[in-house]
């Protein structure tokens, strides 16, 4: 069972100066001068910082970085086809161990404020369970620091390599937490194929859905379509999400304002990076709707990209600079994709900076919530289920 700590002298979410006691894992109270209820309770100043709730990397790829390793040239083309094509030449070639590199990727996480991440984990005949059986391992050396999310993740496709759906079934037995998909029509060339064999094993398994979804305009939308369509009838409203969806960002407003009624009716979140290379799902729309709206890091340092480097406050800066979100709202808003929007997306209970909720966050220095967007800050504290786990960018784990 994890000490008290006393977090003194800070502005939790940018709002007046209050102390912060944290007891058993759970914020049990914030006001003025408060005192530890045990002697041996850890007491910090927070100099006035602002005290955010842990963050949220809700799309991250940790079975493929070569973090720390030197240098590995991009060689990849530009299709999604050619990305996985190239990533299995690689993988192949450099035999890196899984488990090394995912636990320096989650060091780095930690070290930058988050405490919930979930994580796709490629699932193929060819490396069949062993990515998983890394993470699941990793998951469990890294449980009081970091909650970890499995999606047991078709890259290669589901239907054109034989024995994946097979393999799926097996890696939700064995511990992933859901079940993803690819680009159904894009990818395997059957949508309502690749749809149905995944929906089924997450129906009969009681799990959620992450699907991958990268087709653009109307075959984008139109697999929007059937996702919801098998989202209500498979009784999963609130446990998918659709990762990218760059679709949403390229059809005319009739279009959209039909697929956002599936979305909104089933409950339906969406993932975005940010991304700059394609047309990207309208935050600001959908978060009116009330769609859950969350960001992550994708892949950080791997076969599909040089860049990433596990940060959700600069992913945050991201999503602000290509929405042109220059406003207080706005920035908001970025900072709602890396936090709160993550939290409703990944199903997170008790989270957040009121009494109750658990003892995870990050001590940063700043004027208010947008600052900390603009500047992304050092974390100068991060805590997890009322454990340090990270002072001044360095994860003690």
């Amino acid at each position: 069972m994890p000490n008290d700590i006393l977090i003194k002298n800070v502005r939790p979410m940018g709002g007046s100066t209050a102390d912060v006691l944290i007891r058993n894992g759970l914020i049990d109270q914030i006001g003025p001068d408060l005192a530890p209820a045990q002697p041996e309770a850890e007491t910090i100043d927070g100099d006035g910082g602002l005290l955010i709730p842990g963050l949220v990397d809700g799309h991250m790829h940790i079975d493929k970085t070569f973090l720390g390793l030197p240098w590995v040239p991009h060689q990849a083309g530009p299709t999604t086809f050619d990305r996985i094509e190239t990533e299995k030449v690689v993988r192949r070639t450099m035999q890196l161990s899984v488990e090394e590199q995912a636990a320096k990727l989650i060091r780095l996480a930690i070290s930058k404020g988050t405490t919930h991440i979930r994580t796709h984990v490629d699932i193929d005949p060819e490396i069949g369970l062993s990515n998983l059986e890394a993470l699941l391992s990793v998951r469990e050396t890294f449980k009081d620091a970091v909650s970890i999310q499995l999606v047991a993740f078709p890259q290669s496709g589901v239907l054109r390599r034989p024995g994946t759906v097979e393999l799926l079934e097996e890696a939700v037995k064995a511990g992933a937490d859901l079940v993803g998909g690819i680009d159904p029509a894009g990818l395997d060339q059957d949508a309502a194929g690749h749809l149905n064999a995944i929906f089924d094993i997450a129906e009969r398994h009681g799990v959620g859905l992450d699907v991958h979804l990268h087709d653009l305009g109307e075959l984008g939308v139109h697999q929007i379509d059937l996702i919801a369509e098998r989202t209500r009838v498979h009784g999963l409203k609130g446990k998918v999400a659709i990762s990218h969806a760059y679709c949403l960002g390229m059809v005319d407003d009739a279009r959209f304002g039909r697929a956002l009624a599936l979305l909104v009716e089933n409950d339906i979140s969406i993932m975005t990076t940010g991304a700059a290379h394609y047309p990207a799902a309208p935050v600001l729309r959908l978060h009116e709707a009330g769609i859950p709206v969350f960001s992550g890091s994708d892949g950080v340092r791997d076969a599909w990209t040089p860049h990433g480097n596990a940060d959700m406050l600069e992913r945050a800066m991201l999503v602000a600079l290509r929405f042109n979100f220059r406003t207080d709202e706005g920035l908001n808003l970025a900072f709602h994709t890396a936090t709160r929007g993550g939290a409703d997306a990944l199903g997170l209970e008790g989270y957040g900076m009121e009494v109750g909720c658990a003892g995870d966050m990050v001590l940063v220095e700043g004027e208010n919530l947008q600052e900390v967007v603009v500047s992304r800050p050092v974390r100068k504290l991060v805590v997890k289920a009322g454990r340090i786990v990270a002072r001044d960018a360095l994860a003690f784990v």
